[in-house]
């Protein structure tokens, strides 16, 4: 028989034939299960979808607008219904289907009212917070006192105020104008577990704010003659660690009551900031980083980036 001849193949063999193939076919099977299984137990889940998120998506159109996408509506505080600060005015959203928000304080200047800064309580409330203009227990309270005001009024609106179920307290920042920015600096070095803090031409004796740890921007005003930015707002800013998420954004020839009226850059960095670290809404980080160059309302902007929080 020629060596290139194969052997008849009987019947027999045959099926030990089948029944090779058939075991080779079924190990193979198992072999390609097993990988697919493995590959989709070690596949990375996708990332979760930020639950405090709240609106849609940011543009420099939205974030410049006078008013967001959220409804609002008002509680007046009667500052004989409260203690340790002057009662105020809550802004908050109406719906009830949106979740919780992150809640806010404002604190006006000295010799000033809540009614200096109510102009941005609706707008900040309508991006998706509960915000509260307060006015202090006396208009000369120097900063100190109106960072505890700050502090107080926070506690009033989580645990005491009709709007406390809209609000999760583990979310909250301060805002304040003059001394009450001075005071915004005060309340987020004595609680750091808040989220954000924005002094706005921030006025207050203490230049050296190295032990705060919240997230800070720092707004001064290129022409305030009240509290220059030198001598202020400067010092302020560079005083925090270097390590912390902090910017300084100086408005260009602008006064030292430029937070008293409606102010387009104020209110777009102001909310930015706010939703970037009280939400951890990285939708907003694109206004904030890469740093914003000078501008026709812009004189100076300094911070990290890109941020830690």
């Amino acid at each position: 028989m020629s060596a290139l001849t194969s052997p008849p193949t009987t019947s027999g063999s045959r099926e030990k034939i089948s029944r090779r193939r058939g075991w080779r076919a079924k190990t193979a099977g198992v072999v390609l299960a097993a990988l697919a299984l493995t590959t989709a137990v070690a596949a990375p889940a996708p990332a979760a979808a930020n639950p405090y998120e709240r609106g849609p998506d940011p543009t420099t159109a939205s974030i410049e607008a006078s008013r967001g996408s959220f409804a609002t509506s008002t509680v007046t505080v009667s500052r004989l219904a409260v203690s340790g600060f002057g009662g105020g005015t809550i802004y908050y959203p109406t719906t009830t289907t949106a979740g919780t928000f992150g809640a806010i304080s404002i604190a006006p200047g000295f010799t000033a009212t809540q009614s200096s800064m109510a102009w941005l309580g609706p707008r900040l409330a309508s991006q998706g917070f509960v915000v509260f203009t307060i006015d202090t227990i006396t208009t000369s309270d120097q900063p100190d006192s109106r960072g505890r005001q700050l502090l107080a009024s926070l506690d009033y609106l989580t645990q005491q105020s009709s709007v406390r179920s809209r609000i999760d307290s583990s979310r909250l920042g301060v805002v304040g104008h003059s001394m009450g920015g001075g005071g915004t600096l005060e309340a987020a070095r004595s609680r750091p577990s808040l989220q954000a803090a924005v002094p706005l031409t921030g006025w207050n004796l203490t230049k050296n704010w190295s032990t705060l740890r919240v997230p800070t921007l720092v707004v001064g005003a290129q022409s305030d003659t009240i509290a220059p930015v030198a001598s202020h707002s400067i010092p302020f800013y560079t005083s925090l660690p270097s390590t912390l998420d902090r910017a300084y954004l100086e408005l260009r020839g602008a006064s030292h009551f430029a937070p008293n009226t409606s102010n387009t850059t104020i209110a777009k960095y102001t909310l930015s900031w706010l939703k970037r670290f009280i939400d951890n809404d990285t939708r907003y980080e694109q206004f904030l980083c890469p740093i914003p160059s000078s501008s026709l309302s812009i004189s100076d902007y300094r911070g990290n980036c890109p941020h830690n929080g």
